[in-house]
Formats: C-alpha cells, sequence, structure tokens
C-alpha cells in the first residue's frame, strides 16, 4: 500500500505546514509546494529543448519541492500546438531526461503530465492567436493536423470536427499512455500525472456533451467511465510501483451536470487501479471549457471545501491549484486539510523564488537554508548587513533633504 503523506503534526512544529516533507509511495519531497505543468509550445517534434532545461530549472532553484514538466502528449494528434512535449517516441525520452536530472540534482522531485487533446488539438500558441490553425499558419509550415475525439462532435463553431475514435482506436490509445508512462519512467521522473480535466481526451470520455457513443465506452456512467479507468491499468503497469500517481481533474465540473457522488465515484475506482493523489483544478469544467456553456468567473480560487469533501469522502491526498498566490493563503489551507499539496502556476512565471520567499514570508527560512547553497552564504551575509545598510541610507537621504531645505529668516 503506498504510503500517503506526513501528517503535518508529525513534522516539525516549528516550521510552516507549507515547508514541511511530503511522502506518498517511495518518494519524499522537502516541502509542499508544487509547480504546476504549464505548456511552453517551445517543443521540436515534441522534443524538449533548452528552454524547458531553464524554465524548469529555476524552479527547483526557487526552493519548489515538486516540479512538473507540461502536459506532454501520448501521441502526435494529442498536441494542443505544434510546440507541445511529446513522449509518443524513444527519441522524446533524452531531452527530456535532462530536465529530470537537472530537477533532480538540484533538489526537487522531477515530475511529468501526461496528456491527449482529443478535440481540442491543433491549436496555434497563444502569442499566434491560440485559436485553431489555419491556411497562414500551414504557409509557415505549421498546418493543422485531423483531430479524434470519442464522438464527432465538435468544440464550437468553427472547431475542427472530431474523427469519432472506433473501438479498437480506443484500445490502441491506452496502449500509448502506457507506454508514454513507461518512457517517463526511462526519463528519471518520479511522479506522473494523467490529465483527465480541462474538455481533453479522458474529460471528452467523461461526458455525455463530448460523448455519445454506443459502445463499451459511451452512454451509462459506467461506460463512460471505462476509458479512465482502464488507461489509469495501463499507467499503473507501466509506471514503478514505488513511485506515485497524479489524476487531475476540474472541480468546476461541480457547478453544472455533475454531482460530487459521481466524482467521488470516478476517484475511489482510480484510487483502486493506484491513483495516489488528486489534482484539483478549480477551472476547466465540461460544460464551460472547451464547449460554449457558461464561463468560470475570472479571479476563481482554490474550492477549498470542496476539496476538503474530497480527501474526507476517498482518503486520497489533494493537491490545490488555483490562483493561490499568497503564502499566508496556502498555509492556511494546508492547516485546514482541505489539501496536502499546493500547486503554483502563473505566480511562479512572475517570481520563480516564490517558494523561497514564501519561506521567509511564514517566519520559517533559517539561514537561507532552501535556497542553493551556492547563494546561501552570501544571503546569510546580507541579511547580517542589512539592517545596519538600511539604516546608515535612512540617516543619510534625511540629512540630505534636511541640508536642502531653504532656511527661513527669522
Amino acid at each position: 500500500m503506498p504510503v500517503s503523506g506526513v501528517p503535518l503534526q508529525e513534522a516539525d512544529a516549528h516550521g510552516a505546514a507549507l515547508f514541511q516533507p511530503y511522502k506518498v509511495r517511495g518518494v519524499v519531497a522537502r516541502n509542499r509546494v508544487v509547480i504546476a505543468p504549464m505548456q511552453q509550445y517551445s517543443a521540436v517534434d515534441g522534443h524538449a529543448a533548452d528552454w524547458h532545461v531553464v524554465h524548469l530549472g529555476r524552479f527547483a532553484l526557487g526552493g519548489a519541492g515538486i516540479v512538473f514538466v507540461e502536459s506532454t502528449a501520448v501521441e502526435a494528434r494529442g498536441r494542443n500546438a505544434h510546440g507541445d512535449t511529446g513522449l509518443w517516441k524513444d527519441s522524446q525520452i533524452e531531452p527530456l531526461r535532462r530536465v529530470a536530472k537537472v530537477l533532480k540534482d538540484n533538489g526537487a522531485v522531477p515530475a511529468i503530465q501526461l496528456g491527449h487533446t482529443g478535440r481540442k488539438g491543433a491549436l496555434q500558441p497563444p502569442w499566434g492567436g491560440h485559436s485553431h490553425l489555419n491556411k497562414d499558419d500551414a504557409a509557415r509550415g505549421e498546418g493543422a493536423w485531423p483531430v479524434v475525439g470519442p464522438s464527432a462532435l465538435p468544440v464550437g463553431e468553427g472547431w475542427q470536427v472530431p474523427a469519432a475514435l472506433g473501438t479498437d482506436e480506443v484500445k490502441a490509445l491506452v496502449q500509448a499512455w502506457g507506454d508514454a508512462a513507461h518512457r517517463a519512467a526511462q526519463a528519471g521522473f518520479e511522479m506522473l500525472e494523467v490529465h483527465g480535466a480541462h474538455g481533453y481526451l479522458i474529460h471528452q470520455f467523461l461526458s455525455p456533451i463530448s460523448n455519445a457513443r454506443t459502445d463499451e465506452y459511451g452512454g451509462s456512467v459506467e461506460y463512460r467511465h471505462r476509458f479512465a479507468l482502464e488507461v489509469a491499468e495501463a499507467v499503473r503497469s507501466r509506471w514503478p510501483a514505488h513511485l506515485p500517481l497524479f489524476w487531475r481533474i476540474s472541480l468546476a465540473d461541480l457547478d453544472h451536470e455533475l454531482s460530487m457522488d459521481e466524482l467521488v465515484s470516478l476517484l475511489r475506482a482510480l484510487k483502486l487501479r493506484g491513483v495516489d493523489v488528486v489534482d484539483c483544478s478549480s477551472g476547466g469544467g465540461i460544460s464551460n471549457y472547451p464547449t460554449d456553456g457558461p464561463r468560470v468567473p475570472r479571479g476563481l480560487e482554490f474550492r477549498a471545501g470542496d476539496g476538503q469533501k474530497i480527501k474526507a469522502m476517498t482518503g486520497m491526498d489533494v493537491m490545490a491549484v488555483g490562483l493561490i498566490i499568497d503564502p499566508q493563503h496556502a498555509e492556511a489551507i494546508l492547516n485546514a486539510d482541505q489539501a496536502d499539496l499546493i500547486a503554483i502556476g502563473r505566480e511562479a512565471l512572475f517570481n520563480p523564488n516564490w517558494a523561497v520567499h514564501a519561506q521567509i514570508s511564514l517566519g520559517a527560512n533559517k539561514d537561507y537554508e532552501l535556497w542553493p547553497r551556492q547563494h546561501s552564504s552570501y544571503l546569510a551575509k546580507r541579511a547580517g548587513l542589512a539592517d545596519p545598510l538600511r539604516n546608515t541610507v535612512l540617516q543619510r537621504d534625511a540629512s540630505r533633504m534636511l541640508s536642502s531645505t531653504p532656511r527661513v529668516a527669522a
């Protein structure tokens, strides 16, 4: 049986919850700060590049306990855009091995997310418009590819109509997930997440909005869950038993047609198949993204109450993600047992040192020990000099202000 997250009360009573170790199966992270997977659209034919090493490596230097590589396609058709990373062929292992080694060597647990966009594929990168690829993109050598889905139902007006996957093709995709998980292990990753949210392929199979199949993968709730459960089985069978498996869900589903009971039923079935941690994304529901239903409001934060219910009802650990930018907020979520891990996304792009800065903010910093040792000695000296130096500067500036103030004649 997997070893779940270390209870907070068993760790150092003087440290912040956010900076207590986290253990799951045979892996220990130095703290509970996670860098969420974020698409970079900078790979070449699915191969990670120097950008990924630098982009991800800085989060390890910045003190995060776990760093996830972006959603990595299990087949070429499953890419969001041409620049997505992939693990559908062996040549893609070595560039990602370099990334995993940099993360591991600098104190972070190397992690990766595996995904397939299904009918949402063949898009432009954000800086190219992030709409579906068109003839102008094709003229630049980045044309669209045919997309697939559970049924021939497009995302919306103007989108490609996906080819409905045949039953044999669905089974081949299940194997592709397992093969990609095996390659991820060969690359040196120690945590793996299956992307089952945000309207992508697994999510499309789960929803009657995008799944109108009449075979063993559509219709009843049991049949619509089948693809997800088979993917979990395939991944777990090819992913080492001592390494943990995460699964991303969309809490926004609960605002529409999905009940908490149905979600929990799915998660309990995934747990039986070896999933350890639920990555609770606040947005990305079936009805609102990518389809044309009600939108998730901007500014949506992690739904702590839902996370707490999922923990209690499934006995699984929860990773919280959803515009958590304040260390005190992250600390409160952990102390209330609403989550076990805190994932930081866009805020980490703004501040790659979010983790080490959060440690200082929470009063848990001790001689800059979480900082790289190449930095910490300098910073300790800086700390000893900062207050006297600051006082000297303030006194100097005050003196200059006084000397430059015109005197009023008596």
